[in-house]
């Protein structure tokens, strides 16, 4: 393919090729030329145009297929363009002169067919430059026209339209020809030319000013004729034909009247009148039909009515929403008005009615819903809202008109039925559009929705009575505050009216549609409203009978109450299921003989009411079934049982019954038998196996009944298909935009559409997706549908045996009728069977013997051959699963045989795609047939029949089930790629584009082949580069092809090829393809198109949007006139895109996609990312309040536009247009996603000093620090919406940016931070979440907003908080104000979800405020934070501390009630289900009994912050709990059910705060353990966290320590749950509040200890000490029990932690050979701050211990000590000892100075323990080579702990005491200053020891060295500062010894010190100039000499005596020190003091 790649066609290459290659190569060729001829110079091109134009010519002549044949002219008319235009006429002459050759024959048909493409693209470029030769051009195509076929009409059409478009104005004189011409095609017999037709005629319309003035009569008539027999596409063309030039019409500019003057302006109402008239009359023209009417015959046909109403929505989409805002009333009259009395013709018949319906509503949902903004659409529904006033006028006055109904008025009522449904259908999906945005209509008085709604209630059709439930049913969806208030209105009305028919039928459909309506409403409806519905329908039931008037419709409505009450769920149903149980048993008779006497006993009438009992009973149960399944236990199951036999004997009677009463039973019986139908299909069969024979039978009389006329294939078939094979039978079943009228096309003329009155029981079910309104099928279609799944399911249960019969009995009863009747049997029962197979594959079970095969196999096959396609669809789909369940793999190869025989020898198109299918459903359902030679079989059966050129249907089909092989088939398919891929290019590039279902089959083909080759595509050998080339060019001629179903198919499979060769896939010219289609009027391109992109902008964001962009640039004609891509980027126009779209699956797609490319780019293109969404956010803000909002769509609106066509431009010029609520609610989303993107991307996004900086340096950066006023707004507009939903987003993207920049300081303005600014906006932001009438999640979300707010400590000053705390304050009022003022909008549970929202809100604010004050009274100390779900800390609170608290101590006693009341609620309610019956009978304080599962969810969601401040609020008041009578007079109502906290003249009789205190105690320590025993994985960290912070808080009390202290149980119990949470959870601030209240525990037990051995001291004090009990752990054995023991179980957690840490503490891994002892390793922050907590608690632990017991435990606590010693001493620089070292040293001293250790009764162990101690500490430092890295004075710092800490004969034994000296001297030698200094310190502390026996060996041993070390210092002084403390240290250890020393030999000791100090000195001279280390020693030594010379008077003078120097010396010094003192203050010695003693700081553990 490399070849083709040239500017001239390599002929030699091309001439080696095969036939098929070089159709490929030249395909190749004319692509690269297109591409590459416009950026090639124009001197090149001209230099070779010659040769060029020639080669492209001769192809001409070369037969070239569609697609070649167009590249050609393509690139003829760029040659032209680019190079020489002179030898144009030359080529233009030629392809005439081909078109005027007489040759005939099929095989030069393409050669002409080129021809004149390339005349279309030629004047398509050059346009005027070919002016002269157009007309004859134009003639000689019209000729040929005359005599061409189908395609060559179709390629005429499309080329004159180039013509034309090329032309322009130029092209006048031709008009009137090619009018003429194009008249005639419009109604062509091939429905790809009518089409082609209408783009031709459209493009006309642009110049031909005929069309649209003096012709458009004639234009409507021939577009009507057109619709008539159309199919899908013609209808698209057709109605975008006659709905422009309408347009046209209606806006024409009246200059162009002045110069002609037969053009005039046609006024709406002509316009819209024209378009009436082919709705209502079709095709017959104006006059012709009248006279039809007259004689009551011609109906219209319904394609006519379908293109019909297309073209209205594009006649007012083509002139805009501006216009429709100015006309819709107008507009909305003519539209009502098609469907009302004046045109009875229209609605004559309920099918006629119901189409029309149809059409109406469709019209107005795609104009109003899709065309215009929010405020038009409340207008609009403004308007509605009239016309049903004046309708229901109309109906009052008939009505009232006494008993003399008139004739007339009766009409009047009915006709007025259709427009009241259309009117009340688009009422109700426009408020269901609008959501909560639709409040203001609703209370707008003088529109009166409601009223207008509620009063067609009573209205006499029934039609109407449903379409004003439906309506109020999405009033409620949208606006839920209005569900009880509605509900109470109309069971009070209900009540009211109990004795007019049509009240009762209306109201009770009204309850049930709001009831429906209950699921979608999140916050539900009050419980009691269901015990009121219950009543009322128990009521109606029993009074049926009183009056046989209104019996049927009591009968109805008391069922259908009950039916929709179940829609409640569990939760409500079970509280009604005995008394429903009750009326189920009552409705039926109790046995057969009863059945048999109502039979003989009733009339016509009786039996009426009883069927439409029973029938309701049926359906009732069947929806308690669907809802409740949870109840469905086997106990219920046993009641519901008994009617149903009974249920089934009146089924298996009804026939004779019907035949005993007539006619009248008939729809009620057919009803019945649907209800029972479905209800049996629910329940298990096995319940009533019983019956199967008697229900069977009922079954197939139905499927074969005589008087079933309607063949409903397109409602059972589908389902039983598999969804991709139903693309076979072209668009009409595939999803459209315009699904919701074209389905009436498929029922075929008999059936009509799904309607609300075939069955007022769906009115509270849920609509299909797509629908705005339920649509049920016709009873008699309902029963076939039912009964088909039915049997589907009884069939797989019953005997084998039985199942012969029963088929043999079905191809009986095909076999005996004849003609249409046989089709509708055949079909239903074919349905049954298939849904048969599927139920059984499903449920594995098998088919039955042979003897059961062959019927079933004959019935397959009959159908399989039937005319239905969609029948030999289902037909092969069960013959695989036939295959499936038989599961023999002889049975599967006979039945590919059978198909393999029979298309070898049919010929006809019928039995060849249906076999051809089943082969392919074959090998779906069993994953290739497995052998190879079958599998080539079936491939080249396939290839044969997909040739087959004479029957497109066939190629089809065989090319659909070459595709399935290929999937199915695998790996085995390889041998077959290429030939299957040379296959399915050369069709792709030879069968014409009029067969679009060969196209679109063939896209198929090609996207499994590219699955199948996956990630292979990647190769780069030759084989794999030609098989992707192919791949690629199928896929470019797809692209080109005009159906855009194939387009699809073309994107879908560039999108696998970019998933596995992304190298080798253009993106640019991909997307550039998907930015063209992104707004396509076909619903499926547009799908594909955003699958597409979603999987691009999952790998290459960046790219795909500058694509985009850089495309539209390029694009010289403006392609897409929906989006503006241009101005906001791809991002830009998917958003307005989104905002249009209907399509939900569409919508997500695009979410995802956004979402996407936000997570890739929205960092780096931040301000593009704000400015989206602030434009969305903006667009539609028309509030006063803010201030900043644009005001230039307002003023848009108001400017009148002549030329209404290009108004469109104005509107763009605001990128975002009245942006819908979803989309708001997107935007506000996304700006949360865009500041959490942000927190990942870096830190100067949150920190304004750094973002200026780096913004100064690059000013391409950006970061979201700078846009921070943006987000406030956005968050500001968000949150003061109309909407609920965005008013939740807006408080949302609020708390997110309090969040994130509370901690922000502002630089200008230094201990500010940046949000205090803001406070204002924050405050007005808040204050309408808290008004009266706002919904509770909104409250609640404010709540959060508001704590987090004051929290934040943003705002210091109080008056400044104030604002935000008053909210707060209003919502406590309201919460204390009780259960009575709770608003009764809602379910119970809402307002327990505000309460506990305000309670988490003031226990967030009193957290912070207690933890600040903390802080500040404790400042060392350090605190835990609590920390939010955006992991920051609240910052440093302490400034603003004080005046928190004051705020909340107002309200504490208050709260502090509330809080415990929530607590004790919440411990209720996570009790185990078994204790259910303990719990309280009314509920608890915040949730009542009945709403007790819809509340857990809120308490779940609060309860933990409020435990951490009750823990707080406890702790402050130290368990005392407050006087009983202060605050509780303000509660109007006991806070809690139990006495904890009851009124104060109750309480004190009955408990003692003691025991108040208590169950608080247990309360909280209940809640705690429960929660931390199985924390739920999905439990965020900060309920852990918090409920951790609690314990602490909770334990710093001295009440609570002792209970836990002496409650040994309970201690271990907790610890036991703190371990295993440390095990569960791996984050260290979870594992440090853990060990905190591990320590607390331990240090409760101490207390306890301490206390009971000082309280038995007391006791026995005159008694002898010896004789005192040993408390503690291990009593006199010593012995631990695990799970008893307190120690035990502290210990186990503390070396779960050190292990954890430093697996080498393990004895099992470190005893293993794989781990020898390693180099000592430096932990973590949060490792090392977990391993020195744990050590604080082991040193802890003897203290719990009795003597015996501290010995158990001391080995193991010694081992972890020094092992964390061992294992983390690593140097450090300066001296600095590592957090672990420094803590394991602290555990070693506590440990050492233990009291036991000195106990009587462990005395001799511990010293023996402390001996080896000691040995292993010291083995720790030897010099073996392994632990060199050991830091030498981590080790002397032990020694030395152990030395002075334990008691002497520890320490003092021989062998010890030489290594240690041993120690001391090797540091005193070493070279590291740092490690000497530490040894003098050290050695210090021993040699002042007061125990002689331990310091005096150390003395002996050491004090030479020391001295001798000084002396040699003489020589070299002092360096540096490290040096220097060296000598100061060792000077100060032998000043120590000389105290220390005895009398005798002080002499000699100072003797030797004076001279060394002296020689330290400096005279005055060399003062000056000394270093600073010199001048520092200099003054510590004359200090000394100072301070020793008074001391030891008589030595000293001895001393200057023996030495003049030294003398000499000492006053030379002393003089100059004196001088320097006058000169200068001593800075120099302030430093001094300081560094040492900070060195004594660190190190300071004695």
């Amino acid at each position: 393919m490399e070849l083709a790649h040239s500017l001239l066609l390599n002929e030699e290459a091309y001439n080696q090729l095969g036939e098929f290659q070089k159709a490929e190569f030249i395909f190749e060729w004319l692509r690269f030329l297109e591409k590459l001829l416009p950026v090639t110079s124009r001197a090149d091109v001209r230099e070779k145009q010659k040769k060029l134009a020639e080669q492209l010519i001769s192809l001409l002549n070369s037969s070239p297929g569609p697609p070649t044949r167009r590249l050609i002219a393509k690139n003829l008319a760029i040659l032209y363009s680019i190079g020489d235009t002179l030898s144009v006429y030359q080529t233009v002459d030629k392809c005439n002169e081909l078109i005027r050759s007489k040759d005939d024959s099929p095989s030069y048909l393409p050669t002409k067919l080129a021809a004149v493409v390339c005349l279309g693209y030629l004047y398509k470029k050059l346009g005027r430059i070919l002016g002269k030769s157009f007309t004859d051009t134009v003639g000689n195509v019209l000729k040929a026209m005359k005599n061409a076929e189908s395609q060559g009409r179709y390629e005429i059409m499309l080329s004159l339209q180039n013509i034309l478009n090329g032309l322009g104005a130029a092209a006048t004189p031709c008009h009137r020809d090619i009018y003429k011409a194009a008249r005639s095609c419009l109604t062509d017999r091939s429905m790809a030319v009518r089409c082609a037709a209408a783009k031709c005629l459209l493009e006309l319309q642009k110049e031909a000013v005929f069309m649209w003035s003096t012709e458009l009569d004639s234009v409507a008539t021939l577009c009507f004729k057109s619709f008539d027999g159309s199919n899908y596409d013609v209808r698209i063309a057709v109605s975008k034909l006659l709905g422009t030039v309408l347009a046209r019409a209606v806006t024409c500019k009246q200059a162009t009247a002045s110069t002609r003057q037969n053009v005039r302006k046609i006024s709406l109402d002509e316009a819209t009148e024209l378009l009436g008239t082919g709705f209502l009359r079709g095709s017959s023209g104006f006059l012709r039909a009248s006279g039809d009417i007259l004689k009551g015959i011609s109906s219209v046909s319904r394609d006519i009515r379908v293109g019909v109403t297309q073209a209205y929505v594009v006649f007012v989409s083509t002139l805009g929403g501006q216009w429709l805002e100015r006309n819709f009333s107008a507009l909305l009259s003519h539209i009502l008005d098609l469907v009302s009395q004046s045109h009875p013709k229209a609605i004559q018949t309920q099918m006629d009615a119901i189409c029309c319906r149809r059409c109406i509503s469709f019209i107005l949902r795609a104009t109003v819903g899709g065309l215009l903004g929010e405020k038009a659409q409340i207008a609009a529904a403004k308007e509605i809202c009239q016309a049903i006033w004046r309708l229901k006028k109309v109906v009052d006055v008939v009505m009232s008109d006494g008993n003399l109904e008139t004739r007339i008025g009766t009409t009047d009522v009915t006709a007025s039925q259709h427009v009241l449904v259309c009117a009340l259908h688009e009422l109700g999906s426009l408020i269901h559009g609008l959501g909560t945005t639709a409040a203001p209509l609703l209370q707008d008085s003088s529109t009166g929705v409601l009223d207008a709604v509620i009063s067609v209630i009573l209205h006499p059709s029934i039609s109407v009575r449903l379409a004003a439930a439906w309506c109020l049913r999405c009033v409620v969806v949208a606006l839920p505050s209005y569900v009880s208030p509605l509900l109470d209105r109309c069971i009070e009305r209900l009540s009211a009216l109990k004795t007019s028919p049509e009240a009762v039928t209306g109201y009770s459909f009204a309850v049930a549609a709001l009831l429906g309506a209950v699921k979608h409403c999140p916050l539900g409806i009050p419980h009691g409203k269901g015990k009121v519905i219950m009543t009322v329908a128990e009521d109606l039931l029993c009074s049926a009978s009183q009056n046989s008037r209104i019996s049927i419709q009591r009968t109805q409505a008391g069922w259908l109450l009950v039916a929709s009450l179940m829609t409640l769920g569990p939760a409500v149903v079970q509280h009604y299921l005995p008394r429903m149980l009750l009326l189920w048993k009552c409705i039926f008779p109790l046995s057969p003989k009863d059945l048999e006497t109502e039979r003989s006993r009733g009339d016509s009438f009786t039996w009426q009411v009883t069927l439409e009992g029973r029938a309701g009973a049926l359906c009732a149960i069947k929806t308690f079934v669907s809802y409740c399944g949870g109840l469905l236990t086997t106990d219920v199951i046993q009641r519901l049982l008994p009617p149903l036999p009974c249920a089934v004997d009146l089924l298996t009677r009804l026939p004779s019954i019907h035949k005993m009463y007539g006619n009248a039973l008939k729809t009620p019986s057919m009803t019945y038998r649907h209800r029972l139908y479905e209800l049996l299909a629910l329940l298990p069969p096995k319940t009533y196996e019983g019956k199967f024979c008697a229900i069977l039978k009922e079954l197939v009389a139905d499927f074969t009944a005589t008087d079933n006329q309607m063949a409903a294939s397109t409602f059972l078939l589908p389902p039983l298909c598999h969804q991709d094979d139903l693309l076979l039978l072209g668009p009409f079943l595939q999803e459209t935009d315009h699904r919701f009228i074209e389905e009436q096309l498929l029922l075929g003329s008999s059936i009509a559409g799904g309607s609300l009155e075939y069955d007022p029981y769906s009115i509270y079910e849920k609509a299909a997706e797509g629908d705005s309104v339920p649509k049920p099928l016709p009873p008699a279609l309902s029963v076939i549908n039912a009964a088909v799944r039915l049997f589907g399911v009884i069939f797989s249960h019953v005997a084998e045996s039985q199942r012969l019969q029963v088929l043999e009995k079905l191809l009986a009863s095909i076999k005996q009728t004849k003609g249409a009747r046989q089709q509708t049997v055949q079909l239903n029962i074919v349905s049954a069977f298939s849904s048969f197979l599927k139920h059984l594959a499903s449920c594995k079970g098998s088919l039955g013997p042979e003897e059961v095969r062959r019927p079933a196999l004959t019935l397959v096959m009959g159908a399989l051959e039937s005319n239905n396609p969609l029948l030999r669809c289902a037909a092969a789909e069960s013959l695989a699963r036939l295959a499936q369940v038989v599961a023999d793999s002889a049975f599967t190869a006979g039945l590919a045989q059978l198909s393999f025989d029979k298309l070898k020898s049919a010929r006809d198109v019928v039995s060849r795609t249906g076999h051809s299918l089943a082969l392919g459903s074959l090998y779906r359902y069993l994953g290739g047939i497995g052998s190879t030679q079958h599998l080539n079989a079936c491939v080249g059966i396939l290839y044969t029949l997909s040739q087959d050129s004479t029957s497109p249907d066939v190629q089809t089909w065989a090319l659909h089930s070459l595709s399935l092989i290929i999937d199915s088939a695998g790996p085995l398919y390889h041998v077959h790629v290429e030939p299957t891929l040379s296959l399915v290019v050369m069709l792709l590039l030879t069968v014409p584009p009029a067969y679009a279902e060969v196209h679109q089959s063939l896209g198929r083909c090609l996207n499994a082949l590219i699955t199948m080759l996956g990630p292979e595509l990647q190769g780069s050998n030759t084989a794999v580069s030609t098989l992707r080339s192919s791949c690629l060019l199928g896929c470019a001629v797809m692209q080109d092809n005009p159906d855009c179903l194939v387009q699809a198919q073309a994107i879908s499979c560039l999108q696998q090829l970019h998933m596995f060769a992304p190298r080798h896939v253009n993106l640019s010219s991909l997307v550039s393809s998907l930015c063209v289609n992104l707004c396509s009027s076909y619903l499926l391109l547009r799908r594909a198109v955003l699958a597409c992109l979603r999987q691009l902008v999952q790998r290459e964001a960046a790219e795909v949007s500058e694509h985009a962009v850089a495309f539209v640039k390029d694009c010289r004609e403006d392609f897409t006139p929906d989006i503006n891509i241009r101005e906001v980027g791809l991002e830009g126009a998917l958003l307005s895109l989104l905002d249009k779209e209907l399509d939900q699956r569409l919508c997500q797609d695009i979410r995802e996609t956004l979402n996407h490319m936000l997570t890739s780019v929205a960092v780096e293109k931040l301000s593009f990312w704000l400015k989206l969404c602030n434009d969305v956010l903006a667009a539609s803000a028309d509030f006063t309040s803010v201030a900043s909002v644009d005001t230039t769509q307002e003023e848009e609106g108001t400017k009148e536009d002549d030329d209404v066509l290009t108004s469109e431009t104005d509107e763009r010029s605001h990128p975002f247009t009245n942006p819908k609520w979803p989309t708001r609610v997107f935007a506000a989303e996304c700006v949360c996603k865009i500041i959490s993107h942000c927190a990942n991307a870096g830190r100067a996004h949150f920190d304004i000093t750094l973002a200026q900086e780096r913004k100064q340096r690059d000013s391409r950066d950006d970061f979201l620090v700078l846009h921070l006023a943006d987000l406030i707004r956005m968050a500001f507009m968000a949150a003061t919406d109309h909407s609920d939903q965005l008013r939740l987003s807006g408080l949302q993207t609020l708390l997110v940016v309090v969040r994130r920049f509370a901690s922000v300081p502002e630089p200008e303005f230094p201990g500010h931070v940046i949000l205090e600014q803001y406070q204002a906006n924050v405050g007005a932001a808040l204050r309408p979440a808290f008004a009266p009438e706002t919904p509770p999640d909104v409250t609640a979300k404010a709540c959060q907003v508001c704590s987090a707010w004051i929290a934040s400590g943003i705002v210091s000053d109080l008056n400044d908080l104030r604002r935000v705390h008053q909210l707060l304050i209003s919502s406590l009022t309201k919460v204390q104000a009780g259960k009575e003022a709770q608003s009764q909008l809602y379910n119970e549970s809402a307002s327990t979800m505000e309460i506990l929202a305000v309670l988490k809100a003031w226990a967030e604010v009193y957290i912070v405020a207690a933890e600040g004050e903390k802080n500040q009274s404790d400042p060392h100390k350090q605190t835990l934070m609590i920390t939010n779900s955006t992991d920051e800390s609240y910052g440093d609170l302490t400034s603003s501390a004080d005046g928190l608290l004051d705020l909340v101590q107002a309200d504490l006693g208050i709260l502090s009630k509330l809080w415990l009341a929530a607590l004790q609620d919440f411990a209720l309610l996570t009790l185990p289900s078994e204790y259910a019956s303990q719990l309280p009978v009314e509920g608890g304080a915040f949730y009542t009994a009945e709403t007790i599962e819809n509340a857990r969810p809120h308490y779940h969601n609060s309860w933990a912050l409020i435990l951490y401040a009750t823990a707080l609020w406890l702790t402050s008041t130290g368990f005392l709990v407050v006087d009983p009578d202060e605050g509780v007079t303000n509660l109007s109502r006991p806070v809690t059910p139990t006495t904890m906290c009851q009124d104060s003249s109750s309480r004190a009789a009955v408990k003692s705060p003691e025991d108040v205190n208590t169950d608080i105690f247990h309360l909280i320590l209940g809640i705690s353990v429960e929660f931390l025993c199985s924390p739920r994985s999905d439990s965020a960290m900060e309920n852990i966290t918090a409920c951790l912070h609690a314990l602490q808080a909770f334990l710093d009390v001295p009440w609570p320590r002792s209970k836990i202290g002496g409650d040994q149980e309970l201690g271990v119990e907790l610890l036991n749950v703190l371990h295993r949470l440390i095990l569960t959870r791996e984050s260290s601030d979870i594992q440090l509040a853990t060990l905190e209240v591990v320590r607390q525990i331990l240090f409760a037990a101490q207390e306890h200890v301490r206390e009971k051995r000082r309280s038995a001291e007391v006791d026995d004090g005159a008694a002898e000490k010896e004789t005192l009990p040993e408390y503690g752990e291990g009593k006199d054995t010593g012995g631990l029990v695990p799970g008893k023991s307190l120690v035990f179980a502290t210990l186990e957690l503390c070396v779960c932690i050190l292990v954890r840490q430093l697996p080498q503490l393990n004895p099992k891994v470190t005893g293993s050979p794989a781990l020898k002892a390693g180099k000592p390793q430096l932990l973590s922050e949060s490792g090392s701050k977990l391993v020195a907590a744990a050590l604080v608690i082991l040193s802890d632990i003897p203290s719990v211990c009795s003597p015996e017991g501290s010995v158990s435990v001391l080995p193991t606590i010694l081992y972890l000590i020094i092992g964390v010693l061992r294992e983390t001493a690593v140097k450090l620089p300066d001296g600095q000892l590592p957090l672990t070292v420094a803590a394991s040293l602290q555990a070693l001293k506590g440990i050492l100075s233990s009291p036991m250790a000195r106990a009587e009764k462990s005395r001799t162990a511990w010293t023996e323990l402390l001996r080896s101690a000691l040995v292993t500490v010291l083995d720790c430092g030897d010099p073996d080579g392994a632990q060199q890295e050991l830091d030498e004075v981590s080790l002397l710092t032990g020694i030395t702990e152990f030395i002075l800490s334990t008691s002497p004969e520890v320490t003092t034994i021989e062998c010890l005491q030489k290594r240690c000296i041993e120690k001391f001297k090797i540091a005193l030698d070493s070279k590291d200053p740092i490690v000497q200094l530490k040894c003098y310190q050290l050695l210090l502390s021993i040699f002042k020891y007061p125990n002689r026996a331990v310091s005096y060996p150390y003395i002996h041993s050491l004090a030479p060295s020391i001295v001798g070390k000084l002396q040699e210092t003489e020589k070299t002084k002092p360096e540096n500062s490290a040096e220097l403390q060296v000598i100061q240290e060792g000077i100060k250890v032998v000043a120590a010894l000389i105290a220390i020393a005895e009398e005798e030999h002080r002499a000699y000791l100072v003797a030797c010190l004076l001279p060394l100090l002296i020689s330290f000195l400096l005279d005055e001279n060399s003062l000056g100039s000394a270093t600073n280390s010199a001048r520092n020693l200099h003054e510590f030594a004359l200090q000394n000499v100072m301070q020793i010379g008074p001391q030891y008077s008589s030595v000293f003078k001895k001393v200057m005596a023996s030495s003049p120097t030294v003398k000499a010396r000492l006053e030379s010094a002393v003089k100059g020190n004196q001088e320097s003192i006058k000169v200068k203050t001593t800075p120099k010695q302030a430093k001094n003091p300081g560094k040492s003693s900070s060195i004594q700081l660190k190190t300071n553990f004695f």
